[in-house]
């Protein structure tokens, strides 16, 4: 099936475990009214808004259907330009939209069947009637929720699509799309791809798409990264050696024997080292595609500030742009925070990853090491009082 009903058991029309073994990352799959009598938290004027702001991430596309043209301009936009949009053709997409509305962000938790640290963001476009991106290919997952009004999507799910990009366009549409499905999503639907299948969306009216977007970095940015660490943490004096060397048959050779001892020399280099691996890994995936930075407050207050204020009833809130993951070691644990790493109790890292915010309960329950490192992280500005108040 590539078409399916949700339940009220089911939001994915099936259980979770079903899903991922049948679907994810395998073949797409459209859920009708995964989202039941949805109604969008977020309305067309206030995405708009949030695009004239400096540190949003957005972006206009137009397409001029008469010439088959597209043009992309990057944001900051004024307010001034949108009343002037024309009513066709055309759409706004904002990055990162659950760091800036919390009504948005609680729509993450329908995918607790994934693990959160794989979760990227979720990107919200409003388009215009005809309005659409064009013909693509993500590298990445994607759940497209339809929040308001109807967009057609047209997909191609047959085995090696063509996937070449067109040289006209700054974008990367695709040269050849034909699609070998096709539905209209209203509201509350829900379409998931998996990496690397052809799509196309237009908006049969203005519509609003809510884009769940996994985080999938490629080969060479893990690689590189890795690597940089590796060679930050290197100990110079370890070299390539040969004490064992023979006379050369070809002095021009370089033989088996010479091969090994590079072997050798990279091995030392801990390439494989599960602990080392992991902790880097924590740190690189909690500040992977980064939404913005986190600043510490020009006025720190102390430890004892901090409890003081705890004890008296103000909860910490989490940065939205903070990212927190944790990791098993062998009789303890690793909690990582936007590429800072804590070594505490299992049952610390557990709590503080998942809570949005630290109050006097949860603070009172940790251990010496796991108040140690709220306060650390509130230093950083990670956790911070008053932010459902002053963002």
């Amino acid at each position: 099936m590539i078409e399916v009903h949700a339940t009220a058991r089911h939001f994915l029309g099936m259980p979770a475990s079903r899903f991922l073994k049948e679907y994810w990352q395998k073949k797409p799959l459209l859920i009708r009214n995964a989202f039941a009598n949805f109604q969008t938290p977020l309305q067309p004027e206030d995405l708009a808004g949030l695009a004239c702001e400096e540190a949003a991430l957005s972006r206009i596309v137009v397409h001029d259907r008469e010439h088959d043209r597209w043009s992309l301009r990057t944001g900051p936009f004024a307010e001034e330009e949108f009343p002037g949009m024309p009513d066709h053709d055309w759409t706004l997409l904002v990055q990162d939209v659950d760091k800036w509305d919390p009504d948005v962000a609680a729509l993450i938790s329908r995918f607790d069947f994934l693990p959160r640290w794989r979760m990227d963001d979720v990107m919200v476009s409003f388009a215009a009637t005809g309005g659409s991106v064009g013909a693509h290919v993500d590298q990445y997952d994607v759940f497209l929720l339809q929040a308001k009004g109807e967009r057609r999507w047209q997909i191609d799910d047959r085995a090696n699509p063509p996937l070449e990009f067109r040289d006209d366009v700054e974008l990367k549409l695709l040269r050849e799309f034909s699609p070998s499905h096709e539905w209209v999503l209203e509201p509350g639907d829900v379409l998931y791809l998996p990496p690397g299948v052809p799509h196309n969306g237009v908006a049969e009216n203005p519509c609003l798409t809510f884009s769940f977007g996994m985080r999938a970095p490629s080969a060479s940015e893990l690689m590189g990264d890795y690597i940089d660490t590796l060679i930050a943490d290197a100990d110079e004096s370890i070299r390539y050696q040969d004490p064992d060397l023979a006379p050369a048959g070809d002095v021009h050779e370089i033989d088996a024997k010479a091969m090994a001892r590079v072997v050798e020399a990279l091995n030392v280099l801990r390439m494989n080292d599960p602990d080392k691996l992991g902790d880097w890994f924590g740190r690189f995936i909690t500040t992977y595609r980064a939404a913005g930075e986190v600043a510490a407050s020009p006025e720190p207050r102390s430890r004892v500030e901090l409890e003081w204020d705890l004890e008296h009833g103000a909860p910490l809130h989490r940065h939205p742009f903070s990212r927190l993951a944790w990791r098993r070691r062998a009789q303890a644990a690793s909690l990582f925070c936007s590429g800072l790493q804590f070594d505490l109790p299992i049952k610390d890292a557990q709590r503080l990853a998942a809570a949005e915010l630290v109050d006097a309960a949860l603070y009172s329950g940790l251990s010496e090491a796991g108040r140690e490192a709220v306060n650390a992280l509130a230093q950083a500005g990670h956790y911070q009082f008053g932010m459902d108040e002053d963002g």
